[in-house]
């Protein structure tokens, strides 16, 4: 489960613990993720136990997240929003135990209601996009893309908390853009040819604007979530997120007619396993950011382009064209190059 799950059960994220200004870049599929980032330095190196082990979370959790992403490419007959209805009902299973040990409450604060409805709405709906997108284009397509939410969150974080957007965060926006203009191909830059594309153009189109729009949205739900701070509880956060995730699911699928039982045994298990799979990705992704800083984790966490882009060439026999490859190469370097600016200034 990624957005980019995130965007979702990246909500132990989607990922967590409060979000800071160190939240890694490209955190998508897992908003959440990014509310784990709020322990201090001094602290984090306490918790760990050896160094590297941050960063071998982050390798893991970006593993687990891709055979999550993986799964919900090979479920057949069974549409994207009822995939996230699924899982929406597996972690709320988590959560609810969760939120009964730790006497939160299911409401929350009273000033912060409104926040953790739009964290809720704004991060099931990138959830929803992301496994569209999936279902809609290459796998390897779709995560990139996906990773263009740093230069929303940017833009949102300057407009809603008057934040500063730097010449930096300008060209880091400019690569990505590059980056997904590469990888969309708009025939009136690149002609006629779709080579390399497993779907038609237009299904490609289609999966392209679901990709953008759940990392529009999941950076919305950073920025809310940065809003919040610590005043909410993150399993609270998570129990907004399934809940409204679930009832906005049930009303999109009875509007569609889209309800359905999976036909496949095989499938009824890839929808446990995407369900296992992302909890198991926002466990290791919170553990990392606990104990390790958000830049290391930030470029690290690009793994999840690399292992998109493997299962795609070894479960579809789909071999990358070199312009997803060059539009992948421009948005990694601006999350990457975004992360060591955040690393390098909060090291100062």
């Amino acid at each position: 489960m990624r957005p980019q799950d995130s965007t979702g059960v990246a909500e132990l994220q989607e990922p967590g613990l409060p979000l800071t200004d160190d939240a890694p870049p490209g955190a998508t599929e897992e908003p959440a993720a990014a509310e784990a980032a709020g322990a201090p330095d001094r602290e984090a190196k306490k918790k760990a136990p050896c160094p590297g082990l941050g960063l071998f979370y982050t390798l893991l959790s970006a593993f687990l997240f891709s055979v999550g992403s993986l799964f919900v490419k090979k479920v057949q007959d069974v549409h994207a929003v009822e995939i996230s209805a699924f899982r929406c009902v597996f972690q709320m299973l988590v959560v609810i135990p969760c939120l009964i040990y730790r006497k939160t409450g299911f409401i929350g604060p009273k000033g912060q209601r409104i926040f953790l409805i739009l964290r809720g709405v704004l991060g099931s709906t990138a959830m929803m996009l992301i496994y569209y997108a999936y279902q809609t284009m290459s796998l390897a397509d779709a995560t990139v893309i996906t990773f263009s939410s740093p230069v929303f969150t940017s833009i949102f974080a300057l407009i809603c908390l008057k934040e500063k957007y730097s010449p930096w965060d300008a060209l880091f926006t400019v690569f990505t853009i590059t980056g997904v203009i590469l990888i969309v191909r708009p025939p009136f830059l690149f002609g006629s040819d779709t080579s390399g594309m497993e779907e038609s153009y237009s299904g490609h189109l289609k999966g392209t604007f679901a990709a953008i729009g759940s990392a529009v949205f999941a950076a919305s739900t950073l920025v809310i979530l940065r809003k919040m701070g610590k005043s909410v509880d993150y399993f609270l956060s998570i129990w907004y997120y399934v809940v409204l995730g679930l009832v906005e699911s049930v009303i999109i699928l009875s509007v569609l007619g889209e309800w359905s039982l999976p036909y496949c045994g095989l499938d009824r298990l890839f929808l446990i396993f995407i369900g296992l799979f992302g909890l198991g990705g926002q466990i290791f992704i919170t553990k990392a950011l606990q104990i390790e800083k958000a830049g290391p984790v930030a470029i690290m966490k690009t793994m999840d382009v690399v292992f998109a882009f493997i299962f795609q060439i070894i479960f579809f026999n789909n071999v990358p064209t070199w312009w997803t490859v060059g539009g992948a190469l421009c948005v990694v370097a601006s999350n990457v190059g975004a992360a060591i600016r955040k690393w390098y200034q909060s090291s100062k």
